[in-house]
Formats: structure tokens, sequence, C-alpha cells
């Protein structure tokens, strides 16, 4: 539920994470600067005042050994009930703020033209027949795309992430998340849509299977622990998504960084057995987690 900045280059989301260099980190400890601060208030300490109050205790951190996801699930396997529709429309016309949504339609092929999306609200993956075909990007400008589909009646999945809300200035009035007008291919405008909402506010209650995933997919494993503390979830080696801990909510993933961990408080946390799900967008050969000490915040990948 992160939020959005209108630049003057466009569409700029938020990361999960709000550590903007504060005094204190997300996990409540003093930084650097919180110790600046603390050394010019004793500078200037009236003459005869008692010292500044001592710290106090500093919370917990704890390091997660890293451990596998083993189990997956496909999306397309564990979709709601569609919605028909004539045309495309945004997230907030299915009761839904958040989340991802996924338009199908049957295209007839072969059809070699232009996909364009419009308005896309923010990210989408385009399948045909279930297999990845490209993606667009409101944050690149992007909203046309070349697609190649073959002959007879092809399946075209659009699968869309609100990828933040923008929350100031006059861009609020138009700000619907999905696909908010039209989809069309080769000059033509579609229609004849299942629609799918996804607000994925909790993991679903699904049943997973051993062995990797081809698509996107949520990926469930289990990690133990004997004592309690504040970390860092290293989220490296994922594509884009989002991950749930015990039932909780993290944030979302994004290989391109900058931020490349998720603060995980200790309430969230079990002694014994604890339950860590991913929903990916992409296919990825190594699915594991671990929880570390400092939270990797400016580690920027050009590529997802």
């Amino acid at each position: 539920m992160n939020g959005a900045n209108a630049t003057k280059e466009g569409y700029a989301p938020q990361t999960t994470s709000y550590d903007y260099d504060a005094a204190l980190d997300e996990a409540g400890r003093p930084t650097k600067k919180y110790f600046a601060f603390r050394d010019v208030l004793q500078k200037h300490q009236a003459a005869g005042s008692s010292s500044l109050p001592a710290l106090p205790p500093a919370a917990r951190i704890v390091s997660i050994p890293q451990f596998q996801l083993e189990r997956s699930v496909l999306l397309w396997s564990n979709l709601p009930a569609p919605i028909a529709s004539e045309r495309p429309r945004g997230m907030e016309s299915f009761g839904q703020s958040y989340g991802y949504i996924l338009y199908r339609t049957v295209v007839h092929g072969p059809i070699h033209g232009a996909l364009k999306l419009t308005e896309l609200h923010d990210y989408a993956v385009i399948f045909l027949n279930q297999r990845p075909a490209g993606r667009l990007d409101r944050r690149l400008g992007q909203s046309e795309m070349q697609l190649n589909v073959p002959g007879g009646d092809v399946t075209l999945d659009i699968l869309v992430e609100n990828t933040g809300r923008i929350n100031f200035a006059k861009a609020l009035r138009d700000e619907r998340k999905g696909i908010t007008q039209s989809v069309i291919l080769g000059g033509n405008k579609l229609t004849g849509w299942q629609v799918y909402p996804l607000p994925m506010e909790a993991p679903p209650q699904i049943s997973y299977s051993s062995g990797a995933a081809d698509g996107p997919a949520f990926y469930r494993g289990t990690f133990s622990l004997a004592k309690l503390g504040e970390t860092f979830l290293d989220t490296r080696g994922w594509g884009k998504g989002a991950v749930w801990i015990n039932g909780h909510c993290l944030g979302r993933v994004w290989s391109i960084g900058p931020q490349q961990t998720l603060y995980l408080p200790a309430p969230w946390l079990r002694e014994g057995e604890n339950e860590a799900i991913v929903f990916d967008l992409t296919t990825h050969a190594h699915h594991t987690l671990r929880g570390i000490t400092k939270p990797v915040l400016n580690e920027v990948r050009l590529r997802d």
C-alpha cells in the first residue's frame, strides 16, 4: 500500500521502506544522525542541569539462516471466479483498491502488430496461452509493445500490478489502477474480457506442491526460531512480487532495488516454526530467504 510521486519525469513509485535516513532506523535503533543530534543537545545543556537521559535498551536483532521455499503453486490454477466485462475497467470499478488484477480474453491469430494499453496503471506482464510475451512499465512511460500471436484461438492474459498510488497534486484526480480505458491489438479494440480481481490482502488459502513453478506463482517455506527478535528479510534473488510472514504482509519486492530487504518486526514472529509466502510475477531458479541484521536500502540493479 505504498504511495507514488508525480514528477516532471513521470510516475515514480515509492519503495516499501520509509527509512529516509531518520535518527532511528526501522527497528528503532539509534543511527549516526541520532548521536549527532545528541552531541549537539549535550553541548548546549544549561549550566548545572543534569545530563541527557540514558538510552533505552536496544531491540534484540536476530539473523535467520537461509531457508528454502520448496513448495509452490501457479497463479493460473488458483484464480477467483471471473467477472465478465465488455471492456477492461480499473480496479476500483470492481471494488478493489490495491494488489493485482488479471484481464483475460481470447484472440484469433495469427496477429502481428502493436498491443496498446490505455491507460496502464502501473505494471503489466503479458502472456499468450500462459507463456510470458512481454511487460510494460508505466514508470518508464511504456504503454505499447509488438506482439506476435500464433494462429488459432489464443488466450491473452494481462496481469497488472498496482505499484503505488500517487498521493499528492492534481494527478490524484485520475489515479485509477489497472487498465483504465482500453486494449488495442493490431489496430482493433479488444472486447469480451474476463476479469479476476487479486487484492492479495492476505495470502490465499491454497494447496502447494513440491518443485519449481514456471510462471507467476506463490512459494511457501518454513523456518524455525529459538528466540524472537527484529530482523531484515533479504529478498535478493527474487523478481517482482510481495512477501507474507505468518500471514502478515511485509510489502513488495523488486529486484531492481534500491531496497533489497524488508523489515520484519519481532511481534510478527513465533518461537518455533514460522511460515513465509512469496508471490513472484517471474520465474526464478533459486527460492530462498534469510534474515540479516542490517537493511540493504541502496543496492540498485539495472535489470530485473
